[in-house]
This record gives C-alpha cells, structure tokens and sequence, in this order.
C-alpha cells in the first residue's frame, strides 16, 4: 500500500511498513539507511550514556520515566526485541516520519518555525538495534530502542 504522495513507495511509506518496536529503512536515493522508531507515536528522548531512545509510553513525570528506562536497561532479565542492524556514519536527527528530511532545514508557511527535530549524538558504526516496550512497575510504562556495537563494526 502506497500511502504518500504518487504511485511510487517514499521514505514515509517504506516507514510505515515497519511493523516490529523499531526497524532499519531504505531512506532517499543514495543508499542511505534510516532507523524508524515504530509502533506508537510517543514523545522521545536519547540517553547517550546507554545509547539508547527512550519513549514514553506511561509516567507521571520525566524523572519517572528515565528512572524505569534505567532500570530496564540494566535489568539481565529483559526480553528484548531484535530489529536489524543500522549503519551510520556519525551523528543523527530525531524527527516526526511526515516531516521530509530534506526539509528539516525549512520554515513552515506563515512564521510557522522549523520542523521538529533534536540532534542525536552517535557515534559512527555498525549498530545493533534492539527494542522492548516494559513496565518496572506499576505506574510506569517506557518504550526503549538500544544500539549495540554490532560484529564487524568497520568503524571500531
């Protein structure tokens, strides 16, 4: 199913399509590969000490969320979710799938402001994904999407 623009697939279509936590696109014309944080349109924030997205599903508040992300992340015992493998060469931008990425750089009509965006500090490498949406407990749902060096990384 096509759903942009034309009868050809996009970006946002090929975005669409990704049925599992998170998965990794074609993205343009040029060979270049996308990483799609599926299943829920949820506010997101990138915790750099634990590369790794977080998405809030449920809290009462900022710190409750981060505070169940961490606990997730270091519990042994979470069910992950693998979701490929994502190449990129350094650092990247967090935006909404409908927003063009070549128009990231253009004010929408009538003083609208920038498409929004935050940039994410990662590293170049070859990066296994995985996902995992948890509750640590009760009052506290969160959604994480983690990179991981992957074997043969060529850029360690």
């Amino acid at each position: 199913m096509v759903i942009g623009d034309g009868d050809v697939t996009d970006d946002y279509d090929r975005a669409c399509e990704v049925d599992d936590l998170a998965g990794v696109i074609a993205v343009g014309e040029k060979g270049m590969r996308g990483l799609v944080l599926a299943d829920e349109p949820a506010t997101t924030c990138y915790l750099p000490e634990h590369q790794a997205f977080v998405r809030w599903l449920g809290a009462d508040s900022e710190a409750d969320l981060i505070a169940a992300a961490k606990t997730v992340l270091t519990d042994p015992t979470t069910q992950w979710e693998e979701c490929g493998v994502w190449e990129t060469d350094g650092p990247a931008v967090l935006m909404d799938s409908v927003t063009d990425g070549a128009e990231l750089d253009i004010e929408y009509p009538n003083g609208g402001g920038l498409p929004e965006q935050a940039p994410v500090p990662i590293p170049p490498g070859r990066w296994t994904v995985r996902a995992v949406h948890a509750s640590p407990n009760d009052d506290t749902s969160v959604g994480l999407v983690q990179l991981l060096p992957s074997e043969g990384d060529p850029f360690s």
